[in-house]
């Protein structure tokens, strides 16, 4: 019994928390080590949602730069479509006139005449 009690005991516990409370030194950060004591292996979840959450932070910052310039160039495009339709319906309201009609008549030489009479309305 005597060689009993001089034998020591070894504490998994204490033993960690010794290995825990050494400070972390560039070559532990350098060759890995760090990552394989305890408080980072506990941490380890909470780190890749972490880092999951800045990759969806990224994209969407991305996909919100994308919907900015595809706006811009949309805004530009309507600009353009804006004035072609303003110039297309002043062309139309210039050649619809009853002048530029007669003009255009006797150039494509249709054989149409310009009535003298006025119109009247007929009544029921």
């Amino acid at each position: 019994m005597a060689k009993e009690k001089d034998i020591e005991f070894i504490d998994p516990k204490v033993e960690s928390k010794d290995y825990e409370n050494k400070k972390t030194s560039l070559k532990d950060l350098i060759d890995g080590t760090i990552l394989t004591k305890q408080v980072m292996l506990r941490q380890l979840p909470f780190i890749i949602f972490l880092s999951f959450l800045a990759g969806i932070y990224i994209g969407n910052r991305y996909h919100a730069e994308k919907v900015v310039r595809d706006l811009a160039k949309l805004q530009i495009e309507v600009k353009d479509f804006r004035a072609e339709a303003i110039t297309s319906a002043s062309e139309l309201m210039f050649i619809s006139k009853q002048s530029e009609v007669i003009k255009m008549v006797k150039e494509n030489q249709l054989g149409l005449e310009e009535s003298l009479e006025p119109p009247y309305k007929i009544k029921k």
